[in-house]
């Protein structure tokens, strides 16, 4: 068990094939239905999911396009209890409402674990965690308690690289107002390079390649540096040599 890799071992936990597995994660709860998910980030996903124990077919552990490249794993409320509660040092958990004037204010979230005399515990502010979506207009009590249950579970048991789906929309929401202030330059147009401009260069560039002072990857590198290359242009310069033998 320990020599397979983390797809091998989630996939056996639960009683599927690698390649099911592969399949449904990647179509189902990766960015993009697979569009845009590569080997490196599907392993990584892996194994984040192996190492909390997650199951990704009930949507315990997802993700989204990360801000600088790769993805962002997100736990729902039902994988953080999960984590929480499975974790060997846990030993209970305990909430507590705060109120002024009647209204909850904040909530406290206290954890215990076997191998520590005192709780740990967290409190988070409605002041500081409601947002005006429907999730938090709907649920606001709920909501402010998921958020104290996650982060006395990070603070207990030194849980880090997920986030919860409320801190997930907060990335997007942060990450679209970056692209609203500092919007990303237009690309430049480059100009079509043309049949008269290849007619032109031609046996200059038979000759370098024959040679041995160019290859055909090298000149089509360089033009496509500076111009529109068209495909046709492209591969006359592939076989640029072989023209050039023939005529």
């Amino acid at each position: 068990m320990g020599n397979q890799t983390a797809l091998a071992q989630v996939a056996n936990r639960l009683a599927v094939s690698e390649e099911e597995l592969q399949s449904i994660v990647i179509n189902t709860v990766m960015p993009n239905r697979g569009q845009q998910v590569s080997n490196d980030q599907f392993i990584s996903f892996m194994a984040v999911a192996n190492e909390y124990k997650l199951n990704p077919l009930v949507k315990e552990i997802y993700a989204f396009p990360a801000k600088g490249g790769g993805i962002q794993p997100i736990v729902s409320i039902d994988g953080w209890l999960k984590i929480i509660t499975n974790h060997e040092q846990f030993d209970g958990m305990e909430h507590e409402d705060i109120l002024d004037n009647g209204q909850l204010v904040a909530i406290k979230c206290s954890i215990y674990r076997k191998d520590a005399k005192r709780p740990i515990t967290v409190t988070e502010y409605m002041s500081e965690c409601k947002r005006p979506t429907d999730t938090w207009n709907q649920w606001p009590n709920r909501m402010l308690r998921h958020k104290a249950t996650i982060q006395a579970g990070r603070y207990a048991f030194g849980i880090s690289g997920i986030v919860d789906p409320d801190e997930a929309e907060r990335i997007k929401e942060a990450t679209r107002e970056e692209r609203q202030v500092n919007p990303a330059p237009e690309a430049k147009t480059l100009p079509v390079y043309t049949q008269d401009q290849f007619n032109e260069n031609a046996n200059k560039w038979a000759n370098a390649i024959s040679a041995g002072k160019a290859t055909p990857e090298k000149i089509i590198a360089m033009v496509s540096s500076k111009y529109d290359l068209p495909q046709q242009i492209r591969e006359q310069i592939e076989t640029i040599v072989d023209v050039a033998e023939e005529a």
